[in-house]
């Protein structure tokens, strides 16, 4: 009888001081070579990033990392959490995302964020450009007019994660697999409550980056925009108004992809990275 198969992803714990606040974040990496911090979506958590992490011609080349952020995945809130109403600012994102990075000493890692992850790396690259090596959005823009009713999202008289998975389905391209679909929409099913829609205060209300993004200087750091054809949430002209703005912004339009194109259709998501991730090696050597 052959034996099992082992996937290469190890998965820690490590303890960071995010804002003056003492948190315990898990995380996931695999790899060698440079590093590669991969942020998910609101309201899921880093195992969106599991196909790169098990991608040899990836993982040859880049150490991928993939943490939960607070009150996420397998990182728990912060003790004191039933005292607060969760919700995510741009500056505790921010905050999260470098305390990250200088505890595990990466140096001058590329950061690829989808959604909520996107609209952070526009926010780094204004602000941070100076400590990434690159930076890539994943359905990016600067600001989207918000097409939902958040209100949804926490109640007592409905399943919140099954919520959360209704509305996100219909963001995902109808050519993806049934496997890779539904394994999205789980991981929003186990949302935790309020976390979804904590997530959407930074996407709604907080994170309008309008007056920033003119300001990046893509010389000092490169700026990589990627966005599925069939978004409906940062729909591509989202992402190709915002790339005007930016001189240097590189963007592309993926086809038969979504809102989820790392975990809803790996494989044609590993079209349109793999050339991405060669150009940074490139801009290492």
């Amino acid at each position: 009888m052959p034996g099992a198969h082992i996937e290469p992803v190890i998965g820690r714990y490590v303890h960071l001081d995010i804002a003056g606040v003492s948190h315990r974040v898990y995380f996931e990496e695999a790899g060698s070579g440079i590093p590669l911090v991969c942020l998910h979506t609101a309201g899921a958590d880093g195992r969106q990033y599991r196909h790169l992490m098990s991608d040899d011609a990836i993982t040859g080349h880049f150490r991928v990392l993939a943490f939960d952020l607070p009150w996420h995945g397998k990182s728990n809130p912060p003790p004191g959490w039933q005292d607060h109403e969760y919700r995510l600012t741009t500056r505790t994102y921010a905050d999260a995302i470098l305390a990250f990075c200088e505890g595990l000493e990466l140096d001058r890692p590329v950061v690829m964020g989808c959604s909520i992850g996107g609209r952070i790396v526009l926010h780094l690259a204004a602000a941070h450009a100076d400590r990434f090596r690159a930076l890539i959005g994943l359905e990016a823009a600067d600001f989207q007019t918000p097409w939902y009713d958040t209100t949804w999202l926490h109640r007592t008289d409905v399943h919140g994660g099954e919520v959360c998975a209704a509305l996100v389905s219909g963001l995902i391209a109808p050519h993806s697999p049934a496997e890779s679909r539904w394994e999205t929409l789980w991981m929003y099913m186990l949302s935790g409550p309020g976390i979804f829609r904590g997530d959407l205060h930074f996407y709604r209300v907080d994170g309008d980056l309008r007056a920033t993004t003119p300001g990046i200087d893509t010389s000092v750091c490169p700026l990589f925009l990627l966005t599925g054809e069939y978004d409906f949430s940062c729909e591509p002209e989202d992402t190709l108004r915002t790339a005007k703005r930016i001189a240097g912004a590189e963007v592309t339009i993926m086809e038969r992809l979504g809102h989820f194109p790392m975990s809803e259709n790996p494989e044609q998501f590993r079209r349109y990275i793999m050339p991405v991730l060669e150009r940074i090696r490139g801009l290492a050597r």
